[in-house]
């Protein structure tokens, strides 16, 4: 079995494996992920969150990712998914503005 992503129980990842592929560098580092569910997210918390998480994505392996799959965004659908409940409070409202940035088709 895959190992779970961070914050999935093992049990629950077992019982709801939904996704094709994980890419964990694009997902928010550990120490990020601690941060941002150590307190209620604030307005505040989640600009600085935001900043933190679009700075993490300028790494060379991210951006080159998000590149990769804003171009291929111009051939193919696929989807973007996470285990939070509310995309607007998580890093997929983030990433799918860095894909727009890189050019993506955003639907």
């Amino acid at each position: 079995m895959r190992r779970p992503p961070r914050g999935v129980a093992k049990v629950d990842y077992a019982r709801r494996d939904f996704y094709d592929v994980w890419v964990p560098a694009l997902a928010p580092s550990p120490g990020l992920f601690a941060w941002v569910k150590a307190q209620p997210l604030t307005d505040a918390r989640r600009r600085t969150y935001a900043r933190r998480y679009r700075a993490e994505m300028k790494r060379p392996e991210a951006r080159r990712l998000i590149e990769l799959l804003a171009a291929l965004s111009a051939h193919t659908n696929f989807s973007v998914g996470c285990y939070c409940e509310d995309e607007a409070r998580c890093h997929r409202s983030l990433l799918r503005e860095l894909f727009t940035e890189a050019g993506a088709n955003v639907s």
